[in-house]
């Protein structure tokens, strides 16, 4: 392995697909260490029901030129978990990077539905997933961050601090996941940073994930015939985009600049200079305002 990540050890919690992959396998690329988890593996599928597995999440992973090991685990089980950071230090004796990126929930949010209407097991069974693995998960794993200086803390979700303080996100069960992790960013760096680690929020934009391409019937080769049906996917972006900005911030020696932000993958590339598959550097949050939802006819000149 060769990188400017040679060395390091990386968590990536929820990476059997979309983010989480994206993330895992551009870490793996900067020469990380990478364990990936999930509840999909090849030998049995979580309630999603989607064939992405975490095995081949770390295959991805070396591939790359990281290494990938995969552990199952159900974030919302303590002791899996505590069994999973215990593997990590005893292997390693070392966690430089942790992304919170845990959700699986796609199935249970229904849009534009009130909570009186919207049924209240699954509403709750969201917010378990994408909250309550997030506490758990960091439970288990900051002391092992700890451990060294500098390590850093990604906590993802979607949409900007800002984005999401002015505007209603699909629904109140999932308006509450997306704004409590922010905060949980936002808690963390205060309880980080006085010891020597850094914890923040991070969001892709519009990503062409698994299930979002499947959704329009296309591939990441041919996404762009979903813009007959959905101009403003021309904003989207692949997850690795996402992935190759939580790269540079593990491998940026002044990270700590970024303690307890709200960060998005198009805002951090005009920082760090990287790019999506295609070269392009797509800025989906300054176009969904200034464009998407002002009501202007699709156009990405100037935001990719």
């Amino acid at each position: 392995m060769s990188g400017p990540l040679q060395g390091k050890v990386a968590l990536v919690a929820g990476a059997t697909r979309g983010a989480g992959r994206g993330i895992a396998v551009e870490l793996g690329a900067a020469g990380a260490t990478v364990y990936v988890t999930g509840r999909t593996t090849r030998a049995r599928r979580s309630e999603c029901d989607r064939p992405e597995t975490i095995e081949d999440t770390a295959d991805l992973v070396t591939e790359a030129g990281g290494h990938g090991i995969a552990v199952p685990t159900d974030h919302l089980e303590p002791e899996q978990v505590r069994a999973l950071v215990d593997r990590i230090a005893r292997e390693q004796d070392r966690l430089d990077v942790l992304v919170n990126d845990i959700w699986g929930a796609e199935h249970l949010f229904e849009w534009d539905t009130p909570v009186w209407e919207h049924d209240l097991d699954k509403g709750l069974r969201l917010l378990r997933l994408a909250v309550e693995t997030h506490a758990i998960t960091s439970h288990h794993a900051l002391p092992l961050l700890l451990r060294r200086p500098g390590g850093l803390a990604v906590e993802m979700t979607d949409g900007t601090a800002d984005y999401n303080r002015d505007t209603y996100r699909v629904n109140f069960f999932y308006d509450l996941a997306k704004a409590s992790v922010l905060r949980m960013a936002f808690a963390l760096a205060h309880e980080l940073g006085p010891r020597g680690a850094t914890a923040l929020a991070l969001t892709p934009g519009w990503m062409r994930s698994e299930l979002m391409l499947d959704h329009f019937g296309v591939t990441e080769d041919t996404w762009r015939d979903a813009l007959k049906q959905v101009p403003h996917f021309a904003i989207s972006e692949s997850p690795r985009y996402v992935g190759r900005a939580v790269a540079a911030l593990a491998a940026d020696p002044d990270v700590a600049r970024w303690n307890g932000q709200s960060l998005s993958s198009g805002a951090l590339a005009r920082v760090y200079g990287h790019t999506d598959l295609d070269g392009s550097r797509p800025d989906a949050w300054r176009y969904l305002v200034e464009v998407q939802d002002a009501g202007k006819p699709a156009d990405t000149t100037g935001y990719r």
